[in-house]
């Protein structure tokens, strides 16, 4: 006799509610017999059911990462991936932001610059954030280097790859360059230019990170391998849930 697997067995292997095995069961949409008043699920032919789903072309799973016009925000469980991202930042000393492929944020800033919080409530700045980030979207360069960001700080980009496509960058900044801080004139300007008065940012100016060209190379080199763990996630959280509408439509 083949063995029996129970509605809470079923639960685990589906990953749905119980009610929704037993809806299954009584529209003969599983396997399954009725023992008594229990439900029970012949483990061979749970297997051979299983197969068949999977070798089954209309109820494959049809993950959200297929479509094109998918924005990396609705990819991410981002309350998980702002944890992540905040203690990268926080290990590496570096400030770190995911942003859409325009340059639009999808997380929080994890460890900004002193400098960096002086403007960020300026609604200009933000804008400035947003088209320099962009301009690391499209620069040509494949693997993360440091470039200038409008604050005059290094800033770097490691590309989230979700599929075939591109989806979103994180972000790397907040570095000192090997000329900083800025005269004061340059300082001056900057601050009006983002709205400020022109000794505002003058105090903030020595809080950057600080890192030595060994140190800057070594951090660089995480860039594009936390894109690769973000990347990671957005594609199995999207398998998963492809695989749960598709367990859905069979119980409908």
């Amino acid at each position: 006799m083949a063995d029996m697997l129970t509605a809470k067995d079923m639960q685990e292997l589906l990953q749905v509610d119980r009610s929704t095995i037993y809806r299954m069961a009584e529209a003969g949409r599983i396997p399954a017999v009725k023992v008594g008043k229990q439900w029970r699920f012949p483990s061979d032919l749970i297997n051979s059911w299983l197969n068949a789903q999977a070798a089954s072309p209309a109820l494959q799973p049809q993950p959200t990462i297929n479509n094109s016009n998918c924005k990396i925000g609705s990819l991410l469980p981002l309350t998980c991936v702002q944890l992540i991202l905040d203690t990268y930042a926080d290990a590496l000393s570096v400030m770190l932001v995911i942003t859409d492929m325009e340059g639009n944020p999808v997380t929080e800033v994890s460890n900004p610059c002193g400098f960096f919080e002086a403007i960020s409530h300026q609604p200009d700045a933000i804008r400035k954030c947003i088209e320099s980030w962009h301009s690391l979207a499209t620069a040509i360069d494949l693997e993360p280097k440091w470039m200038p960001s409008h604050l005059g700080l290094l800033c770097a980009r490691g590309l989230i790859r979700v599929g075939t496509e591109l989806k979103g960058m994180v972000v790397m900044g907040c570095i000192a360059p090997d000329k900083w801080p800025p005269p004061t004139e340059e300082i001056s300007a900057m601050a009006v230019e983002f709205g400020l008065k022109p000794n505002d940012l003058a105090p903030y100016v020595d809080e950057a990170f600080f890192l030595d060209k060994v140190e800057q190379a070594r951090v660089l080199s995480f860039v594009q391998r936390i894109a690769d763990v973000v990347a990671h996630i957005a594609t199995e959280r999207n398998t998963f849930m492809g695989k749960l509408e598709s367990i859905a439509k069979l119980a409908s």
